[in-house]
């Protein structure tokens, strides 16, 4: 079959979605030679970053030579005017041509012809459960074009069990349009400790030196990094502990920023590369994740695999992702957080134990299985 992707989160974006779509579009390239695939990216912009990506895709292919891309020189922001703000009646096909299916793995499908089967992933409703979160233009756009593409695709691929129960109870989906899809975590985490990783942390970030509790994740309110400085101030009191937040700067972030230069524990990092990632977990003395609400928890799994101990959010999808692996707490609860962080920081048993079951409940997800669960649904898509 020949398919198409839209692959402009995974060119454009650093963060989670982006490195969504990166991983599981590698597997599937990988996963054998049988399907013919048109990656679509708006590449405005991108120039030696998105020539270097296609080379990796290449690379990692079965069969590169049943890949092809398909470059727009526009920005993504212009692209969603375009098609999703402008509604600009001009399908994807005719930038890719003739496929047996269109997949977007980013909220939203651009206009598409009636015969072609549209595939969509939507990876929480994080704008409906917490719309102050969010900048009005962006709120806006959300609740238009997301519902928008939801209606229009033929089968909805969710994060999590908790983001498929969201999609049928708040935008009235029919449950068997939609089907749980887990991510995966990369090889590339792992607990085996590289030589001279701490010094290079060191080197570069300039952290290390005492130990850290690291949070992972893009910044912006819902993430709820504020209360996590907080329940960290008692922990950092001594000067022996500090809170090291890994993330870019995105919408509403500037009273979290203010919030952070006010503690002289906490380091904003801002966006890192994703091959520092691995290494930052392992040194760190555990991993706090304590989102008010996310569609799965990318970061979660990653500690997991590099054998770090995690302290999580009880809310949505997390409890998914960690198991029995972490420790649970309400993101709304400040002293609970104090509490489990100080537990897990100090019960050495109880550390190991994390390290064993993390390790344990991170290997049950892998992109190759991912990757064949997602050619699953499209064959049965196909068949209709």
């Amino acid at each position: 079959m020949r398919l198409a992707v839209d692959y402009t989160a995974a060119a454009r974006q650093g963060g989670g979605i982006g490195r969504y779509a990166r991983e599981l579009v590698g597997a599937l390239l990988a996963a054998g030679p049988e399907h013919e695939w048109v990656l679509m990216v708006a590449a405005g912009g991108l120039g030696d970053r998105w020539r270097r990506e296609q080379a990796r895709l290449q690379s990692i292919a079965a069969a590169p030579e049943r890949l092809s891309f398909r470059s727009l020189p526009l920005s993504d922001n212009w692209m969603a005017r375009l098609w999703q703000r402008l509604r600009l009646p001009l399908p994807a096909e005719t930038i890719t041509g003739r496929v047996a299916c269109f997949y977007s793995p980013d909220f939203v499908l651009p206009p598409l012809r009636r015969a072609t089967p549209a595939l969509l992933t939507v990876h929480d409703l994080s704008f409906l459960h917490y719309p102050d979160t969010f900048t009005p233009p962006l709120l806006r756009y959300l609740e238009t074009c997301v519902p928008r593409s939801i209606a229009r695709a033929d089968h909805i691929l969710a994060d999590s069990e908790a983001t498929r129960q969201d999609l049928i109870a708040l935008l009235a989906v029919p449950p068997e349009k939609v089907t749980t899809l887990y991510c995966g975590v990369s090889p590339h985490f792992t607990p085996q400790v590289a030589l001279g990783e701490r010094d290079h942390l060191r080197t570069r970030y300039g952290i290390g030196k005492r130990p850290y509790i690291l949070a992972v994740g893009t910044v912006q309110p819902r993430k709820n990094y504020v209360r996590l400085m907080e329940a960290c101030a008692p922990l950092a009191a001594s000067g022996d502990l500090e809170l090291v937040i890994v993330g870019k700067p995105a919408w509403l972030a500037e009273p979290i920023m203010a919030a952070a230069a006010e503690r002289d524990y906490v380091h904003l990092l801002g966006f890192t590369e994703d091959g520092d990632l691995p290494a930052l977990y392992r040194q760190a003395e555990l991993l706090a994740f304590p989102s008010l609400y996310e569609g799965f928890g990318l970061p979660v799994l990653e500690a997991l695999a590099c054998g770090t101990p995690v302290v999580a959010s009880s809310a949505s999808s997390v409890p998914e992702v960690v198991g029995e692996a972490g420790l649970l707490v309400s993101p709304t609860d400040t002293a609970a957080w104090t509490a489990a962080l100080r537990q897990a920081l100090e019960d050495t048993a109880l550390r190991a134990d994390l390290r064993e079951r993390g390790l344990v409940r991170a290997a049950e997800f892998t992109w190759a299985r991912t990757a064949a669960r997602w050619l699953d649904v499209l064959e049965t898509l196909i068949a209709r």
